[in-house]
């Protein structure tokens, strides 16, 4: 089974910064397709951005383009969520998954998952 530990959460202020990290052990991420997603309280988990296992990504909620940057460092086995002017809005767990193959930015194309990391922004 796929393991992951996401880190890098956080309580901050409006207009703040964050880099979530997701390093996994016992494989390869290279050859993952890499997802964030979140999930806010009363909310369902939803694809925030995603990346193939040839680094391209993509950023797939509109409410954070322009603000949030996904990126893979292999040698370190690592994947990134540069997050930037954060809003409230953005509180939520932030989980990374993955899986062969390419596929939607979506929960539910994803089977393996990590435990998450909350992020709260609030002044």
């Amino acid at each position: 089974q796929l393991q992951f530990v996401e880190s890098g959460g956080g309580l901050v202020q409006p207009g703040g910064s964050l880099r979530l990290s997701c390093a996994a052990s016992g494989f390869t991420l290279d050859y993952y397709v890499v997802g964030w997603f979140r999930q806010a309280p009363g909310k369902e988990r939803e694809g925030v951005s995603c990346i193939s296992s040839s680094g391209g990504s993509t950023i797939w909620l509109d409410s954070v383009k322009g603000r949030f940057t996904m990126s893979r460092d292999n040698a370190k086995n690592t994947v990134y969520l540069q997050m930037s002017s954060l809003k409230p809005e953005d509180t939520a767990i932030y989980y990374c998954a993955a899986d062969l193959g390419e596929r939607p930015c979506e929960a539910a194309d994803f089977t393996s998952w990590g435990l998450g990391t909350q992020v709260t922004v609030s002044s």
